[in-house]
């Protein structure tokens, strides 16, 4: 057994069946509906179908990342039991939960200095920061130790490609990504906008597509221009979703179809309550590995 523990925050998007099947700790984020709080917990005290129906009904949703001292509680139950730690955080171009973990970190080394600990920005959200950790916990299984871990996620971590598209912007214009304007006429005439991340963990709007089954096609042709091997891609592709299985499913159809040499079949996941409580429902994202993020 490890002699150390891989771990992330619940933004990661897998189910807490996938985590705790392949032994990645993880730390949740929180949110709250008109005021009150909850922790998200991978759906376990609130589940994604009700989270978006009461988002829908008028309820609205706020997201809170874990603080210095949560982290530092977390930290301490492995490092009690002699265990390292590499801790994977949600990207910093989305939030600050790098930099409320790296606190916790450099006071947890003052304490316990024999451990190692070592904590790693993403620059992923979502399902692409669960493919991340899944990858990590293969070469761990593989027998990859803790200090070459760390190495191989600082140098390939922007080789993972997130690209997003929503078939509704009406939580986007609430919380003011679209303006109300342009958001009114995008719903009207049914702009579906296409958004990856940066190589600095932002979440970009690209391109301006009309209509799903379009929006699907320029989201798989994106994958083709971009994955490791192109129509010979070999690795795993995760794919999430905020209450819109259907186009999920469309789209893993079609990735299936294009790559027939993947690593299995696109795995699906719902979209966990710190992401989606600002796209809404409405948002599919497709994950693979890829060329390198330079912009």
């Amino acid at each position: 057994m490890a002699d150390f523990i891989i771990s992330c925050c619940s933004s990661a998007d897998l189910t807490k069946e996938r985590l705790d099947g392949r032994k990645i700790k993880y730390l949740c984020f929180h949110f709250s509906l008109d005021g009150k709080e909850y922790p998200d917990d991978l759906g376990q005290t609130m589940t994604p179908e009700e989270l978006y129906r009461r988002m829908t009904a008028g309820e609205t949703a706020k997201t809170s990342q874990p603080s210095a001292g949560e982290y530092i509680e977390f930290f301490e139950s492995f490092l009690k039991e002699g265990k390292d730690i590499l801790h994977v955080t949600l990207s910093t171009g989305i939030s600050g939960a790098y930099n409320s973990a790296t606190v916790a970190a450099d006071a947890m080394r003052k304490k316990y200095p024999e451990r190692k600990i070592y904590v790693v920005d993403s620059l992923g959200a979502s399902s692409g920061y669960g493919l991340i950790m899944d990858t990590l916990a293969d070469k761990r299984d593989g027998g990859m130790g803790i200090d070459e871990l760390n190495e191989w996620l600082l140098e390939n971590r922007l080789y993972m490609h997130h690209w997003f598209f929503s078939t509704d912007l009406t939580f986007y214009i609430k919380g003011g990504r679209v303006s109300k304007g342009s958001g009114f006429i995008g719903n009207m005439i049914g702009i579906c906008p296409l958004l990856n991340m940066d190589n600095f963990g932002r979440l970009i709007p690209r391109q301006k597509v009309i209509g799903k089954k379009r929006v699907i096609k320029h989201t798989v042709e994106k994958m083709t221009e971009h994955a490791k091997d192109g129509l010979d891609y070999s690795g795993r592709v995760f794919i999430c979703h905020s209450e819109c299985l259907q186009d999920a499913q469309r789209l893993a159809a079609l990735v299936k179809e294009k790559f027939p040499k993947m690593k299995g079949e696109p795995e699906i996941f719902p979209i966990g309550a710190t992401i989606g409580s600002h796209t809404g429902p409405g948002t599919v994202s497709l994950f693979f590995w890829g060329d390198k993020r330079v912009d």
